[in-house]
């Protein structure tokens, strides 16, 4: 059974900067591509950044040199670190792996950028 949990949401100026983590449970967690999504009200969900099993990572160019996503296998846990906030990065957020073929998320974690 795959679970993920975010955390770290929450309300912060233009400017600011905030740090989500998302807690995975099971073994695949070593070997699974994790990725954050975003979805803001009334538009589609998109890809914020991915890091496969070895690091690699890639982020939507909206968000290139200001958020960063890393990941500590040690703890089942990845991480996304905002920084430069703006209005626009104002979504829910929502990890997401892959797993035999089926997609899992998280429930999602808000967050409101004020200018």
């Amino acid at each position: 059974q795959v679970q993920l949990v975010e955390s770290g949401g929450g309300l912060v100026q233009a400017g600011g900067s905030l740090r989500l983590s998302c807690a995975a449970s099971g073994s695949f967690f070593r070997v699974n591509t994790m990725a954050w999504y975003r979805q803001a009200p009334g538009k589609q969900r998109e890809l914020v950044a991915s890091i496969t099993s070895g690091g690699s990572t890639n982020y939507a160019d909206s968000v290139k040199g200001r958020f960063t996503i890393s990941r500590y296998n040690a703890k089942n846990t990845v991480y996304l670190q905002m920084n430069s906030l703006k209005p626009e990065d104002t979504a829910v957020y929502y990890c997401w792996t892959m797993l035999l073929g089926v997609n899992y998320w998280g429930k999602g974690t808000l967050v409101t950028v004020s200018s």
